[in-house]
Formats: structure tokens, sequence, C-alpha cells
């Protein structure tokens, strides 16, 4: 069983035994020797806390997760560009779409509908831009800062924060007296 984690089933502290029968109230194992059944309940495997750590396996730890989180940021930047250009071309389509069915003097004239169908180049890049915001394109465009500000969220607990690269920025100690 891996360093710091303990089985569980159904929230009954530690399982015992490895093997057991298979029958009805049993327990049972799978291949990895983690408990898959108690009494119809499914096992809840849960986390030790960690054992104390010296100050350098304290900062091994903490680079490796900055050169993780770096990477992973690093990593989402070409996608991010690729769909910022997308939404840049589509938003400069439909904009060029819209100024020539808004000057047009016939589109005062018909109906609405006959109007887009007059300009299909506005028709079909507007309903392009609508499909993409609905696919999520707004969260993909700066999904690097949404990671970014995830991790804030989460290092503000540790009194550390990181960059919208990813470096992690390490805060003063607050004083306790």
């Amino acid at each position: 069983m891996p360093n710091g984690l303990r089985r569980c089933c159904g929230g009954r502290g530690t399982a015992e035994g490895a093997g057991g029968g298979v029958g009805a109230g049993s327990l049972g194992c799978d291949a990895s020797g983690f408990q898959t059944l108690r009494r119809g309940r499914p096992c809840v495997v849960t986390a030790l806390p960690p054992p104390a750590m010296n100050s350098l396996e304290q900062a091994e730890d903490l680079k490796a997760f900055e050169r993780r989180l770096t990477e992973y940021i690093a990593c989402l930047q070409p996608a991010t560009g690729r769909w910022r250009m997308i939404l840049i071309v589509v938003s400069v389509c439909t904009a060029t779409g819209a100024w020539n069915w808004l000057i047009d003097p016939e589109t005062q004239k018909v109906s609405f509908f006959t109007s887009l169908w007059n300009h299909p180049f506005f028709t079909i890049s507007c309903i392009t831009l609508i499909g993409l915001f609905f696919a999520g394109i707004h969260k993909r465009v700066v999904a690097p800062s949404i990671i970014a500000a995830r991790c804030r969220t989460v290092l503000a607990e540790y009194n550390m924060s990181c960059d919208d690269t990813g470096k992690l920025i390490l805060k003063p100690r607050p004083h306790v007296q």
C-alpha cells in the first residue's frame, strides 16, 4: 500500500486483513490491495497526515511542484494562442459583416430575416461567434490565468502565491506573538 494511505470501508476505520472470504458482509480486495466491498459499500481511500519532513525535502517538493506548474501552464500557451487567434478572426469577420449589413440601404426596407439572408457573410460569422461562445472559447482563451488564479487561492493557505507563469512566490511568515 502506498505510504500515507489507509484503507477505510464505509467510514468504519481501517480495514483489517488482506483477503478474507468474498461472501456477504466480508472484505474483498482488488489486485492493488485496496478493499472493494464491505457490506455492499464501496471503499474510500483516505490520506494520512504526511510524515515529518526536513527542510531539504520540503524545498525539493516545492521545486518539483513549481516545475510541474510552470510546465503545465507553458503547455497551455500554444493552444490558448490558437484559440485567441480564432476568436480575433471570427470577431473581425463579424464586425466587418455587421458594418456592411448596417450600411446597406436595403436592410431598412426588408424584414430582419430577409436582410440576414441578403448578407450571408455576416450571418455565418455571427452564428460562428455565438457557437464559439457556447462552446466555451471565453474560458479557453484565458485558461492559464484561470489555473494560476486557482493555484493562488490554494497556495494562500500556505503563505505562498504564484505568478502567471507558475513560478512560486514565498511570502514572509507572519509574526505570532
